[in-house]
């Protein structure tokens, strides 16, 4: 009977030692460990690369990924619409309503053909910076008559020195402000306002665009051109 026993928990610690070993497989397959860390690692497949090649190795890669990506669409700072009488304006902007497009939508008249007036003016400073900066230089001179333009004119974001009937009017007021030490104003003349209107875009992109078309398509004299 010990001899039984004896040899029974003998067979059954090999039993262990062998499955420990692996040399019985998984339950949950028939291979032994050994053959499958072997098949696992296949070393004989691994290769050792230098730094430099990981990196060029890197770097296509990622210049693939960057090829694989589309392109974004061009983006067009302004677009304008051009020429409506009052009716067919009217007609425009109340389809351009659904477009809900906020500050990026405006309107002006288009200038005549005869001079109604003349300006004395700063050109533009490119954005409501750059004019509060170059009103605070007028000021120091001691100029107080001007005005910021913030309209969609191509004056915007310039300064008004005075709007005068006669170009010999305007020209005494640009020598008078050259005495006081302002250097860039000038003299322009102002075109009246004639009776057709306009209508312009900013920040235009591709999806946009379509949109302003399919709206222009019913209004076939409305003009389409970039603008600033």
């Amino acid at each position: 009977m010990l001899k039984f026993i004896f040899w029974s928990l003998l067979a059954v610690n090999a039993a262990l030692f062998a499955y420990g070993r692996g040399y019985l497989g998984h339950f949950s397959g028939n291979e032994h460990e050994p053959e499958r860390l072997l098949n696992q690692l296949n070393a004989s497949k691994l290769a050792i690369i230098s730094a430099d090649q990981a990196n060029k190795a890197a770097a296509s890669t990622a210049a693939a990924v960057n090829d694989a990506k589309p392109a974004p669409a061009p983006v067009q700072a302004c677009v304008e619409i051009a020429s409506f009488v009052l009716a067919d304006a009217r007609r425009f902007e109340a389809q351009l309503a659904t477009l809900d497009l906020g500050d990026r939508q405006s309107r002006h008249n288009l200038p005549g053909t005869e001079v109604s007036s003349y300006i004395v003016y700063i050109p533009s400073q490119g954005n409501k910076e750059g004019a509060d900066k170059k009103a605070g230089e007028l000021r120091a001179l001691g100029v107080t008559n001007y005005f910021i333009i913030s309209d969609n004119s191509p004056l915007r974001w310039g300064i008004s020195l005075g709007v005068f009937k006669t170009d010999n009017a305007a020209q005494n007021q640009l020598a008078a402000l050259m005495k006081q030490g302002v250097r860039t104003a000038r003299v322009a003349p102002r075109m009246s306002g004639s009776k057709l209107l306009a209508f312009q875009f900013r920040e235009v992109d591709a999806d946009l665009k379509a949109k302003l078309e399919k709206i222009r398509a019913g209004f076939p004299n409305a003009e389409v051109h970039n603008c600033k």
